[in-house]
């Protein structure tokens, strides 16, 4: 069996609109693909002990991340019927109201990305060693918690 080449998910800063764009028109030439799904994860200006969260920072294990990210995309198309699966997510500072992960999962059918999105996402979120440092107005800080 061909071992999978290990894709580097890491977007410096917040992933543009443009990005996101470029993406969906890459696949219109795949004619066996009948749906598409997306997630985009988005920066929130949370309001925590009377301060407003203005920028979320990561930092990530990324070699490890990049190695666990490729082990949930394996698990993934052979759990799911899937033709194409792209993950992104922002290192460094992101403000808040910008982009800062982006899954886009496509397939023959709806239901199958239906089914696989969320699984996909709940899978970053819970096993990646990414980590947020949330930003407030006067500068201070706090780690973020996953959610």
């Amino acid at each position: 069996m061909k071992e999978a080449k290990i894709k580097n998910i890491f977007i410096e800063g917040a992933i543009s609109p443009d990005k996101i764009a470029d993406s969906i028109a890459a696949h219109q030439h795949k004619t066996n693909i009948g749906a598409h799904d997306i997630f985009l994860g988005q920066v929130r200006a949370d309001i925590i002990d009377d301060k407003t969260v203005t920028a979320i920072e990561f930092t990530a294990q990324q070699e490890m991340a990049n190695k666990i990210c490729s082990e949930i995309r394996e698990e993934v198309f052979q759990k799911f019927e899937l033709t194409c699966m792209h993950i992104y997510h922002s290192i460094g500072k992101v403000n808040a109201g910008e982009l800062c992960l982006f899954v886009f999962v496509s397939g023959g059918h709806r239901n199958s990305v239906f089914e696989a999105l969320p699984y996909l996402v709940d899978e970053i979120k819970a096993k990646l060693p990414i980590f947020g440092k949330e930003i407030f107005e006067d500068e201070s800080h706090q780690w973020k918690v996953n959610q």
